[in-house]
């Protein structure tokens, strides 16, 4: 039986030399659903799957312990919806790609999904080769989400009126700094400290790899463009 909130399914065969492995963790309620779709992903060599059961575990502190590349979040959670939970991945996390997936994505769901700037937004009932395939494709910096419009006019149009808008305001929106994890600011502290990735992996006790990713992420969020202007930008903020 397994007692932890989330657990990590390891593929069963080494992937071939070159191939990256993606982290996709997996979210919803629906048991069975969740269970077979991580069973699914497993058997990809390229592929480590976290299962996590969102009743028993804070999405959001489920990322924070296992870095995932690609959350795929069941839209229709009954104890938070999931539009919500992908906003704050998307502002927490902009390092971490967003999947959703829905009973029902008509165009409603697809809107406000898009909204969320999640990557892709597909139905529960989609081939596991499209599956796969779209969450290749978020690793690679695209956006499936954006083909889905081509299909939906009325969706895009409603995307568009919305920009139009904002534009409309008569003035420029003003950046938004989003707000670090505790382990962000630890990392940048260590940076502000002048360590070194390594240095700062063997201090916190997390691989070097991960310091990476949590290294981008702090850039992504404070729109810096290295290491010492990210330290610049959040002394001046105070």
């Amino acid at each position: 039986m397994v007692t932890a909130p989330f657990r990590v399914l390891l593929a069963g065969r080494i992937p071939r030399e070159g191939l990256p492995v993606i982290t996709v963790m997996v979210v919803d309620e629906e048991v069975f659903f969740r269970l077979g779709l991580c069973q699914v992903l497993s058997q990809r060599t390229d592929f480590k799957v976290v299962d996590c059961d969102p009743t028993q575990q804070q999405l959001l502190e489920a990322i924070e312990a296992s870095s995932p590349d690609v959350v795929i979040l069941g839209s229709n959670l009954q104890t938070r919806s999931g539009l919500s939970l992908a906003r704050d991945v998307a502002r927490c996390y902009p390092h971490v790609r967003v999947v959703l997936m829905s009973s029902d994505p008509n165009d409603e769901v697809l809107f406000e999904t898009i909204k969320t700037a999640a990557a892709a937004c597909l139905s529960k009932s989609v081939r596991a080769e499209v599956l796969i395939e779209t969450i290749r494709r978020t690793c690679r910096g695209e956006y499936p989400i954006n083909e889905s419009l081509e299909a939906r006019p009325m969706v895009a149009r409603r995307v568009l009126e919305q920009f139009q808008e904002l534009s409309s305001l008569g003035r420029p929106l003003q950046e938004v700094i989003a707000p670090l994890t505790l382990r962000e600011t630890q990392i940048l502290n260590c940076i502000a400290e002048g360590n070194t990735n390594k240095e700062i992996a063997n201090k916190l006790e997390i691989s070097e790899q991960t310091v990476k990713s949590h290294v981008s992420a702090i850039l992504r969020k404070l729109n810096a463009n290295d290491r010492a202007h990210a330290v610049a930008l959040v002394m001046r903020q105070g």
